[in-house]
C-alpha cells in the first residue's frame, strides 16, 4: 500500500544556505523532488518550461488566481509567483514527497491549504555570520546587502510556527539534521497506520474500543 506523499516547506533569510541543503537532500532521496512553481516571468537563457518553472502569460495566471487554483501566490518585483494545488495534489497521489522553498508569507498561505505539511525554517548561526556570507557572494551592494539583513531580522521571527528548525552552522550537519526530519516524519504513526491496519489485519472496531 503506498503512502501519501509529503510535503516540506522550507523557509530561511536570504544567506542562511537554504539552497545548497536543498539541493544536497534531493540528491540524497530518491523519492522527493522539487516542486515546479508558475510564474509571470519571462524565461531566461538555460531555463525549461516545467522544470525551471511552469511559464504563463499573465491572462493565464489571473484566471488561475480567480479559479482558486493556487495553494499560494504572491507578485514579486512585477512578476506574479504561485503553486498550483494539482501540483501538491498530484504528488500527494503518486506518493512522491515535494519539497518547496518560499518565503514565510508563501509558508503561512501553504499551511492553511496544506495543515499536513512538514514546514522547516533554516537558520544562520548568527546575524553577523550571515552578513559575512552576504558580503562574499561579491555580487550585492552594501545597500542591497543591508535590505537583505533588514529582512532577515523579521523573518527570523517568523520560526515560532514552523514544525521544525535547523542551525545551519555546517552543511554537512545541517543535512543530516534535515534527513533525520524526512526520515521520522515518513515513520510518522498518522501516515503509516493505514498501512500497518492491512499488514496485520487488525480490526478498526478494537483500535476504537482502547482509544
Amino acid at each position: 500500500m503506498k503512502r501519501n506523499g509529503i510535503l516540506f516547506v522550507i523557509s530561511a533569510p536570504s544567506g542562511a544556505g537554504k539552497t545548497s541543503l536543498c539541493r544536497q537532500i534531493i540528491d540524497i532521496f530518491p523519492n522527493m523532488r522539487h516542486s515546479v512553481s508558475f510564474t509571470t516571468r519571462p524565461r531566461r537563457s538555460g531555463e525549461t518550461d516545467g522544470v525551471d518553472y511552469h511559464f504563463v502569460s499573465q491572462e493565464i495566471f489571473d484566471t488561475m488566481v480567480a479559479e482558486g487554483a493556487f495553494a499560494e501566490w504572491a507578485r514579486v518585483h512585477g512578476n506574479c509567483y504561485g503553486t498550483a494545488l494539482a501540483t501538491l495534489q498530484e504528488a500527494r497521489d503518486q506518493g512522491r514527497d515535494l519539497l518547496l522553498d518560499i518565503d514565510c508569507q508563501g509558508a503561512q498561505q501553504l499551511k492553511r491549504h496544506c495543515p499536513d505539511g512538514v514546514f522547516i525554517f533554516i537558520l544562520p548561526p548568527s546575524l553577523e555570520e550571515l552578513e559575512r556570507r552576504l558580503r562574499g557572494r561579491n555580487t550585492d551592494s552594501s545597500e542591497v546587502i543591508g535590505r537583505r539583513l533588514a529582512n532577515a531580522r523579521r523573518e527570523i521571527r517568523e520560526l515560532v510556527w514552523y514544525h521544525y528548525l535547523i542551525i545551519n552552522d555546517d552543511l554537512s550537519q545541517a543535512v543530516e539534521k534535515f534527513k533525520g526530519i524526512i526520515l521520522a516524519e515518513g515513520c510518522r504513526s498518522s501516515r503509516t497506520r493505514e498501512e500497518a491496519i492491512r499488514l496485520f489485519g487488525i480490526d478498526m472496531q478494537d483500535l476504537e474500543t482502547t482509544a
